[in-house]
């Protein structure tokens, strides 16, 4: 019975000891330990940033902050350092080598200076519609960094610019504090373009062009052709008159109807007068596209003419002229006539 009730004493204690420990624990106060990392919103990095628990010395001022929308490190050791002298006791570094920090910031990126850039010029002169101007600057744009409470846009406060060589400047002042504005001063080329049809790939001479065969480009407007095309539908299913090269912007001259006939084909001429129509075989000297005038030859009299294609295969002979008369087949053994 003695160690029976020796070995429940034991387990009562060891039920016990836990829920003691919780109690304990619950009451001791938190030590200050070390952050893997902070984002901070001023000018000054503050122990309390770092450090959690830091108590009442949390608002004390020890480093200097990134720039604005930056991250930095800060060693451990440093860390440990800079609040020994401020009376922290049992730092915790939580084995951490450094600290990460992170300045807040409101980021204005770089499509919204050339959007206000483009509006100014587009208004002041009279370039046209603000998203057709392409800019080239000098030196190289980046986002743009402000602090995070500020509101507004960024502002044009002065610009000018060259219609010759495309030259232009522009101060650009962003959103700050009422005390001061950060002013950027931008210099360079504003293009004014237009979107134009363009080959995506190489194609050779009477090719059907398809879909895959273009893309969309913008070009500068100064360049550009009034028959050059702007629609990809306007081109699809045409056929190139002469090779296009990768990048070529295409204009309507450079497109013609597939070609019905080519070069060397078999074909039939027809010769049409009055109440009679004469077919006789030939041969294309050239090819081209329905309506297109090419040579062909009379393969039974030996003579090259001209005449119009009408239909794969189909050439028609113009006998209105003098000379193309001449060249009817009548009482040819080939010949086929048909009476109207």
């Amino acid at each position: 019975m003695i160690r029976t009730a020796a070995i429940a004493a034991l387990a009562l204690a060891a039920l016990a000891a836990p829920a003691t420990a919780q109690v304990t624990a619950s009451v001791e106060p938190m030590h200050p330990r070390l952050r893997a990392d902070a984002v901070v919103t001023g000018d000054l990095v503050r122990v309390g940033d770092l450090v959690s628990n830091a108590g009442v010395i949390a608002n004390v001022p020890i480093f200097r902050a990134p720039d604005l929308g930056a991250t930095g490190t800060v060693p451990a050791e440093a860390v440990v350092e800079a609040v020994r002298g401020h009376q922290l006791v049992g730092l915790d570094t939580a084995g951490l080598s450094e600290v990460t920090v992170t300045r807040a910031s409101r980021p204005i990126p770089v499509e919204d200076i050339e959007n206000v850039i483009a509006r100014a010029l587009a208004s002041q002169f009279s370039l046209g519609d603000p998203k057709d101007i392409v800019f080239n600057f000098d030196s190289e744009l980046r986002t743009q960094h402000v602090d995070p409470a500020t509101t507004g846009q960024p502002r044009v406060s002065r610009i000018t610019y060259d219609t010759g060589n495309r030259r232009f400047y522009a101060v650009v002042e962003l959103p700050g504090s009422t005390s001061t504005h950060p002013v950027l001063r931008l210099y360079g080329r504003a293009t004014v373009t237009a979107q134009v049809v363009v080959m995506a790939n190489s194609v050779a001479r009477g090719a059907v062009i398809k879909d895959a065969d273009l893309t969309i480009a913008r070009r500068p407007r100064a360049e550009i052709g009034r028959d050059v095309l702007t629609d990809r539908d306007q081109v699809i299913g045409l056929a190139a008159r002469n090779a296009l090269d990768q990048g070529q912007a295409l204009a309507t001259s450079q497109l013609m109807k597939p070609e019905m006939v080519q070069r060397n084909d078999q074909v039939t001429l027809v010769y049409e007068v009055p109440g009679v129509t004469l077919t006789v075989r030939g041969k294309a000297v050239e090819g081209g596209a329905e309506g297109d005038t090419i040579s062909v030859l009379n393969e039974q009299s030996k003579r090259t003419i001209q005449g119009v294609i009408v239909g794969p295969g189909r050439v028609l002979i113009d006998t209105r002229a003098p000379r193309m008369a001449a060249n009817l087949p009548a009482g040819e053994p080939d010949a086929k006539a048909k009476a109207h």
